[in-house]
């Protein structure tokens, strides 16, 4: 791929956004995942540069809330491990998979995650969910979680908090703040992975940590202000017009303007 000036600058836009949105309400790599695809880089490639500015992005925001005393270390360090195990598992995984068909799923994962988000009711979660055993949740549930974020990641954050909203009985707000951690140790591990098997662009990477590092202190400090029903259907917006310019790049589709 080549790398441009103007590339790196929309990148670096790009993962501001993302960074302060994941913060807010999950979902930043329905963002940065097609963004990174339509700059020429393979799915693979696309995969592991994500999860290194993702790092950033994450990192800060379980950083600040720490400070903040928003969540508490020792009571989250097994969902922690079981996400970071469960994701190196997907990494690895991934690798055995035709980078084809990572190219099918991205408009696939883009298309549920939009209809999830559509979908989703914060005030009406807890009541559809069925409270599970604190074991199940740290053994299975959150390593799943894990794994599907090593194997492909978008809505990944968003997936921890509904999952902890639906089947822990969680509040929304803490429920999102809890995400933070668990989202970091998932991209850590894979990055960890990808950088092994060497599909991290790390010129792209690098500036778009600094981008995520921006959205995710942005992010961090309206928590707790804003609404998170407003920032959803961003990520909706955000995730439909992906989509359309990734099919229409892919030759799939053609606009008539």
């Amino acid at each position: 791929m080549e790398i441009s000036f103007e590339l790196i600058g929309l990148l670096f836009a790009v993962a501001v956004v993302a960074g302060t949105i994941d913060t807010l309400a999950g979902g930043g790599g329905l963002i940065t995942i097609p963004a990174l695809m339509l700059s020429g880089m393979s799915p693979i490639n696309a995969l592991g540069t994500n999860k290194l500015q993702g790092c950033l992005g994450t990192g800060t925001a379980t950083v600040l809330l720490l400070r903040k005393s928003k969540i508490r270390l020792r009571h989250i360090r097994p969902l922690v491990i079981g996400a970071f195990l469960g994701s190196a598992l997907g990494t690895v995984a991934v690798h055995f998979v035709d980078q084809q068909y990572l190219s099918l799923a991205v408009p696939l994962v883009l298309t549920f995650i939009a209809v999830y988000f559509i979908l989703y009711k914060p005030g009406k979660a807890a009541n559809l969910g069925t409270k599970v055993t604190g074991k199940t949740f740290t053994y299975a549930v959150i390593p799943g979680i894990g794994f599907y974020d090593g194997m492909f990641g978008p809505g990944t954050g968003s997936f921890f908090t509904l999952a902890n909203v639906m089947l822990r009985r969680a509040k929304l707000i803490a429920a999102t703040a809890t995400a933070k951690p668990l989202n970091f140790a998932t991209n850590f591990s894979s990055l960890i992975v990808f950088t092994l098997y060497g599909n991290v662009v790390w010129q792209v990477g690098l500036v778009m940590m600094v981008g995520q590092f921006i959205g995710a202190w942005t992010g961090v400090h309206f928590l707790y202000k804003i609404d998170p029903n407003k920032l959803r259907l961003l990520v909706v917006i955000m995730c439909v017009v992906m989509l359309g310019k990734y099919l229409e790049s892919s030759g799939w589709i053609t606009f008539a303007f």
